[in-house]
């Protein structure tokens, strides 16, 4: 039998002029900027930070902006530039770990809803509905007055919530290829639920699970920010733009910009990963990407 050719998302990218149509693609090129200047932020700071994030100099707190601390110093007189770029090292590596539990997880548990269907499918919708009744923030709680408050406590509780997300987004997109006359043909050829999962519905909904990546990183960054603020997630001395934002809330004002420059760490990273998401779900699906 003739293999079918498919409109899968290695398609849309291999196709002529996609980094063309990329790079004319404005929430594609605004969003990879800024997240790239996430990642830059992170990778620097293992090299090079104005001042060491950990040094504390009282006789320098709270001082402003100046040409020897560029965004000015906190309230136990470390440099903020420096605890900025440090601190993006906790929220790539929440959302890096975390999503890679969701999709890992959900995806195989949507793949198997979708592949076997009948009780498996409704057991694993049924348990994804239990798991979305506890929300990240109070995972991490429960987490917390077990095993105490942590890094490791708060990327378990977020990848956790990430699970039933991806479980759902996977099983919804993979019905909708089971049903397709491309799949009948291959059962007629003899192959089995797992070798046309992993050659055909896989492939065909890839698009979507890296759409959903970037949506999920920006919420795992929001939730690590959320969880830090509330002391369950990155613990002192390893600075955290959610932690930056409780310890500069009682000194509003004294001392205000000491809010406004983690607070503008994570719009600009949430902004860029959800712009980047947006870009690339129009860039990697095959019908947007014909009609460009």
């Amino acid at each position: 039998m003739n293999t079918i050719a498919l409109p899968t998302a290695a398609a849309a990218r291999n196709a002529p002029g996609f980094w063309q149509r990329a790079l004319r693609h404005r929430s594609f090129v605004i969003g990879g900027v800024l997240t790239l200047l996430l990642v830059a932020a992170a990778a620097v700071s293992y090299v090079w930070t104005p001042w060491s994030p950990y040094e504390m100099d009282m006789a320098a707190k709270m001082q402003s902006p100046s040409a020897r601390h560029w965004l000015g110093t906190d309230a136990f007189g470390r440099d903020v530039a420096s605890l900025l770029l440090v601190g993006a090292r906790a929220s790539i590596l929440v959302g890096v770990i975390a999503v890679g539990i969701g999709l890992v997880v959900g995806t195989a548990l949507g793949l198997l809803a979708a592949a076997r269907r009948g009780w498996v499918e409704e057991a694993i919708m049924r348990l994804t509905d239990f798991s979305l009744a506890f929300p990240a923030i109070l995972s991490a709680i429960m987490l917390t007055a077990v095993f105490g408050a942590g890094i490791v406590n708060a990327i378990i509780a977020i990848g956790i919530y990430n699970i039933p997300t991806f479980a759902r987004i996977t099983r919804a997109s993979a019905n909708a290829i089971w049903s397709r006359e491309y799949i009948a043909a291959a059962r007629a050829c003899g192959k089995g639920p797992f070798a046309i999962t992993m050659q055909h519905v896989l492939p065909n909904i890839s698009a979507v699970l890296i759409v959903q990546i970037t949506i999920r990183f920006a919420i795992a960054i929001l939730a690590e920010a959320a969880l830090s603020y509330l002391g369950l997630g990155t613990q002192p001395p390893q600075p955290s733009w959610g932690r930056m934002l409780s310890e500069a809330q009682t000194l509003m004002f004294q001392q205000p910009l000491l809010a406004v420059w983690p607070g503008l760490a994570i719009a600009f990273a949430v902004l860029g990963l959800n712009l980047l998401g947006d870009g690339l779900r129009d860039l990697l699906d095959p019908k947007l990407a014909r009609a460009r």
